[in-house]
């Protein structure tokens, strides 16, 4: 640890010319915002490496923190590695830390403790919490999987939620789809409308056709 504090603290002092250019940059590396190689509103096309936090505009490649955070305020593209991974804008790729984020959208993976999306996401959110505030088009593996949206895909958990139209597959403990196009299968399944079929020891089903509540199976077409 000591000689990647000592090239990071060499490389500030030798190449101050980098956080003069307003291009993207080929190279970030940073202790903690400010001391770092490119200043954070510019952007960085290729590596970021850090070792508490770093912010940059847009990124696009590989970025990799030690012992902290990466902040983009931008759209980030490529692979997110760190103890915290946070996208204002949009992120394309992989966010792989205890914490991630995106703001406007996600398309590609977030692996953590907790994965949020305050937009639209794509593709497959695996961690203990997965959060999706617009549409879920994929999987979400978790403990408790959130989607506020419309959704189509998997939920695998304990506590699956869902507050629009899910279209696909429930499975847990609990499943709730505020409308339920699919199949839904755990101990208690509830909708407040259901095209499809539900297995369960409690099954609710709120258009109550043909049943409102059954033991074992329910459904509807």
């Amino acid at each position: 640890m000591k000689k990647i504090l000592v090239l990071v603290l060499l490389c500030l002092a030798v190449m101050p010319s980098f956080a003069k250019a307003e291009e993207a940059r080929p190279v970030q590396l940073a202790l903690f915002n400010p001391v770092q190689l490119v200043p954070e509103d510019e952007s960085i096309k290729g590596l970021r490496l850090s070792v508490f936090y770093t912010v940059n505009k847009d990124v696009s490649g590989l970025s990799l923190v030690w012992l902290g955070v990466n902040r983009t305020k931008g759209e980030a593209a490529g692979v997110e590695i760190g103890l915290g991974n946070w996208v204002e804008g949009a992120a394309y790729g992989a966010q792989i830390g205890i914490v991630n984020h995106a703001g406007k959208r996600c398309v590609g993976m977030q692996y953590g403790m907790a994965n949020v999306v305050e937009g639209d996401f794509t593709g497959v959110q695996w961690g203990l919490v997965n959060w999706a505030e617009g549409f879920m088009h994929g999987l979400q593996c978790g403990v408790v999987n959130v989607s506020k949206g419309e959704s189509a895909g998997i939920d695998l958990g304990v506590v699956n939620y869902n507050d629009g139209t899910f279209k696909g597959f429930q499975g847990g403990f609990v499943n709730y789809a505020k409308q339920m196009r699919g199949l839904q299968l755990g101990i208690v399944n509830y909708t407040k409308s259901l095209d499809g079929v539900q297995i369960g020891l409690g099954n609710y089903n709120g258009n109550k056709d043909p049943m409102e509540f059954m033991v074992l199976v329910n459904w509807s077409f």
